[in-house]
């Protein structure tokens, strides 16, 4: 621990560039080589097309880009590859991207459709952020703890690291994840991507928040705590303590290495299943009071309106959802066999059952959970589905193991509003043309 005076958050070093000037192979190429395409096979693998900004962490030099256009040797058997690299790339047939890119203030989607399993590339996972990233230098920043405790510490990141760590799957998901395709169910252009895009997920490395609370001597009169953040917008939302001492953790890395700066690095408040502003990044202070301190992001922001005029205050958690990935716009399907997949997650715990229609919710068939099933954690889904060429609606709904059934639109609006702007975690699906192309189906 440090001195609590040192307080602030100051910026680091610029990381010097790497030298990945690449190594030629060994013997060198031959005319032949060269006449049959390696050279560009290997020239255009390392051209530049830098797939996220460069405050977000991401490399431009050529190791970490990919050819616009794929050259590729007609036997690659017959000719040497790359080198290895300092940092690993996709194939350059493969691009996900997140989408939209350049905002400050505001957001970027993770590519559900592009991806398989459960777990979320970190490169990947979606960004939410009110006064964009700080470039924050490890060495200096600290989390103080102090309110309604015996001991108020300061941490650095390296005494963090000294207490007893777990390693946890958990999503974090946007409360306004949704918030378009629900203002607007019927845009046959959306892709999983924009309907659901503002969640992914993680395993997380960190603390116990509740062994940091332990060791700064929480009193028991503390009730909830405020989490500030290091940003330029100082993100700070107030917190019960029920969840400090539940499964609340301070993180410091993600799919096996440090968070990427977009996800909150050095460190971040990680609340499972609760909705992703609460989940504060850059995490440097930790209060404990005896209620809730009422902030900017908890009165003007992040409340639900109703349709009787009040708003809901303090909803954290986030509801059971799911959503069928594949197939989905802007695929076009043939006659045959598929295979829907999708995924599905509940803030309040293990995801039991995702039901899927194929026919426009007439009749519901047990989709198969692929293991593991972990709580507060995606779930992928799937089901063999023979298509005829009819035209009709692929639909899933989820059910969480408190009994929670994932509702319509419809029923969200008639107990809400229409005005409702958070946690709207509807059924959603797809509508399936006779000549086989997908379209987005939002109006349930």
């Amino acid at each position: 621990m440090t001195d609590p005076k040192k307080l602030g958050v100051e910026a680091g070093d610029d990381v010097p560039a790497r030298d990945d000037r690449p190594m030629e192979p060994e013997g060198g190429l031959s005319r032949r080589d060269l006449l049959t395409g390696a050279a560009g096979a290997i020239g255009g693998a390392l051209l530049a097309r830098v797939g996220t900004l460069e405050a977000q962490g991401a490399s431009t030099t050529p190791a970490a880009s990919f050819a616009a256009t794929p050259q590729v040797v007609a036997d690659p058997t017959k000719v040497p590859g790359l080198p290895t690299s300092a940092v690993g790339a996709r194939s350059p047939f493969e691009m996900p991207a997140r989408t939209p890119v350049g905002a400050i203030a505001g957001s970027s989607l993770t590519p559900l459709q592009d991806l398989e399993g459960t777990i979320t590339p970190s490169d990947l996972h979606f960004e939410r952020h009110h006064a964009g990233i700080p470039t924050i230098d490890p060495a200096r920043h600290t989390l103080l703890i102090h309110g309604l405790v015996d001991r108020p510490s300061m941490f650095t990141l390296a005494d963090l690291k000294r207490f007893p760590y777990v390693s946890r799957v958990h999503f974090v998901e946007c409360s306004g994840n949704g918030r378009a395709v629900f203002r607007n169910p019927t845009v046959d252009t959306t892709t999983p991507q924009r309907a659901a895009g503002l969640s992914a997920n993680s395993e997380w490395i960190g603390v116990p928040l509740r062994i940091l609370f332990e060791e700064v001597g929480a009193k028991p009169e503390a009730s909830w705590f405020l989490a500030e953040g290091g940003d330029a917008c100082v993100m700070t939302r107030s917190i019960p303590m029920e969840k400090a001492f539940d499964d609340a953790m301070v993180v410091w890395a993600q799919n096996g290495e440090a968070l990427r700066p977009a996800q909150g690095y050095p460190m971040r408040l990680l609340l499972p299943g609760w909705e992703g502003n609460s989940n504060v990044k850059w995490l440097r202070r930790l209060e404990l009071g005896t209620e809730p301190w009422m902030t900017r992001w908890e009165t003007s922001k992040y409340t639900d309106p109703l349709a009787s005029g009040t708003a809901r205050i303090f909803s954290f958690v986030n509801d059971a959802r799911s959503i069928i990935t594949s197939p989905a716009h802007p695929r076009t399907i043939g006659k045959g066999w598929q295979n829907i997949s999708g995924l599905a997650w509940s803030g309040r715990g293990v995801i039991t059952r995702v039901e899927v229609s194929t026919d426009g919710a007439r009749s519901w068939v047990d989709a198969l959970l692929h293991p593991p099933v972990l709580p507060k954690a995606y779930t992928r889904f799937s089901i063999p589905w023979q298509w005829d060429g009819s035209a009709t609606q692929l639909l899933s709904r989820a059910t969480d193991e408190t009994g929670y059934v994932q509702p319509t639109r419809e029923r969200i609006v008639a107990v809400r509003g229409a005005g409702t702007d958070y946690h709207m975690n509807n059924i959603v699906g797809w509508r399936v043309a006779a000549d086989g192309q997908v379209f987005f189906h939002g109006d349930t």
